[in-house]
């Protein structure tokens, strides 16, 4: 899923990630260390605050009875909120030795610091010596205990880490914003070569350029770098398609001149044939097939020169089921042994060439008599479907394996099995006459056999 976003938030979120991990490695340490600070200074306050008491704490009898305790213990413990308590060295509570609600904290039992019910208690022994006068001052030993609340240093605490945890997020979110906003102005020289380039191929306009950014950085030796290829590219194509223009005018032209000669070596052929007997006459016959099979295929490359080279071909309303006819009668008489079966009755008018349309039906019928068993049924149907109109050439044969229909309509392909019989040209006229015309060609599987599906739109005057 990251490999599916931008390179600009990939980039953002590389940088956020980062950018949390080091704030979190932060407040990690930074919490430890100032959490376990807190907790010290809190004990060592409350420790200072106990031993001062112990060192300034009197208690005086008064008249007629009880006991004047100074300083004031409410007033003492009032900034820490402390809670006081005082007893007797049998651990007895002094009588007003304790602060206004001050909870239970339990008898001292030794000096030290100890938690409990959420306060820090600091537990002071001390033996309050006589003074100038016995009367006004006890000599002997008393318990201090002295308790501040947990819920302040454990609030400080929470807020401090509520602060480091607002403080990665926000520094991650910062550094996402940040990363995409500088990874969006790093990557702009290139979101204009690609939009540059993008231009370029939608125009196909050789002149174009793409822009150079006007740092010299990596971007802008990319720039001239993709400049540099789409004028080889350009050259390249120039010289690809002056060649191709040669070779078409080439096939076209020596297509075109052999046609006059070669009808000239036929008739000849024609008249030798008939003037010969035996051997002779058969070595003529062979010699007049080669020469038609020769002019077929001039036929063959002149047709294809001249779609390739895009000439302007003289259109016609025509009725593919008359030409559908027509055409499979004159490729029925080449065989005896295939059974010929022609549909549609209804006149089916399209814009086209009638010898080209011709052509296309005589090479889907001879390409299923050549490539199927005597006593194949090769159906020939037309007909129309919404705008177009449709010519089927189907057989019940062997079919045509899946790995071949893919390539089958390329040029000088044969199909398995075909040892010189044809000239790899026939299906390849096929689709260039139904493609100038507008139209399609595909195969399909019959179960069993093979089945050629031509679509051509039909006339205007017919749709409407």
């Amino acid at each position: 899923m990251f490999d599916r976003i931008s390179i600009r938030w990939r980039l953002a979120l590389v940088s956020a990630g980062l950018t949390f991990v080091v704030l979190c490695a932060f407040a990690v340490v930074f919490g430890q260390l100032t959490t376990s600070r807190l907790r010290s200074d809190f004990i060592g306050e409350t420790a200072t605050a106990a031993t001062r008491l112990q060192e300034r704490l009197t208690i005086s009898p008064t008249i007629p009875a009880g006991y004047r305790i100074s300083p004031s213990l409410e007033l003492y413990g009032a900034p820490n909120k402390a809670a006081i308590q005082l007893y007797w060295g049998d651990r007895r509570p002094i009588p007003g030795g304790s602060t206004p609600s001050a909870p239970d904290l339990g008898a001292p039992t030794v000096q030290g610091t100890r938690e409990t019910g959420g306060y820090l208690i600091e537990t002071r022994y001390a033996l309050l010596n006589p003074g100038d006068d016995v009367t006004r001052q006890l000599s002997f030993p008393v318990w201090i205990e002295y308790a501040r609340p947990l819920e302040d240093l454990e609030r400080t605490i929470h807020q401090l880490q509520l602060l480091l945890g607002v403080g990665v997020l926000g520094g991650a979110l910062l550094a996402l914003i940040g990363g995409a906003a500088l990874a969006r102005r790093s990557l702009r020289p290139i979101t204009d070569l690609t939009a540059a380039a993008q231009e370029i191929a939608r125009t196909r306009d050789p002149d174009r350029h793409v822009p150079e950014p006007p740092t010299d950085d990596e971007v802008a030796e990319l720039a001239r770098t993709f400049d540099e290829m789409l004028t080889s590219l350009e050259a390249s194509r120039q010289e690809t398609e002056g060649a191709l223009v040669r070779q078409r005018e080439f096939v076209a032209d020596a297509s075109h001149e052999l046609r006059t000669p070669l009808t000239s070596i036929l008739a000849n052929l024609e008249l030798l044939s008939d003037g010969l007997e035996g051997d002779r006459k058969d070595a003529a016959n062979a010699a007049l097939r080669s020469s038609q099979r020769m002019r077929r295929i001039v036929a063959d490359l002149l047709l294809l020169a001249r779609n390739d080279d895009r000439q302007p071909a003289t259109r016609q309303h025509v009725d593919l089921a008359a030409i559908a006819r027509e055409a499979t009668t004159e490729a029925g008489a080449l065989t005896e042994d295939h059974e010929l079966d022609v549909a549609g009755d209804q006149p089916v008018i399209i814009d086209g060439d009638r010898d080209e349309l011709h052509r296309l039906v005589i090479n889907l019928v001879e390409n299923a008599i050549r490539h199927t068993p005597a006593g194949t049924t090769v159906a020939v149907t037309t007909g129309s479907d919404a705008n177009s109109a449709v010519l089927v050439v189907e057989d019940n044969g062997p079919g045509i394996p899946a790995e071949q229909r893919a390539q089958i309509f390329e040029r000088f392909v044969r199909r398995a099995g075909d040892h010189g019989g044809s000239t790899g040209l026939g299906l390849a006229i096929v689709r260039t006459v139904a493609e100038s015309h507008g139209g399609s060609a595909r195969v399909e599987d019959a179960q069993p056999g093979s089945k050629f599906v031509i679509r051509i739109p039909l006339a205007a005057v017919t749709r409407a």
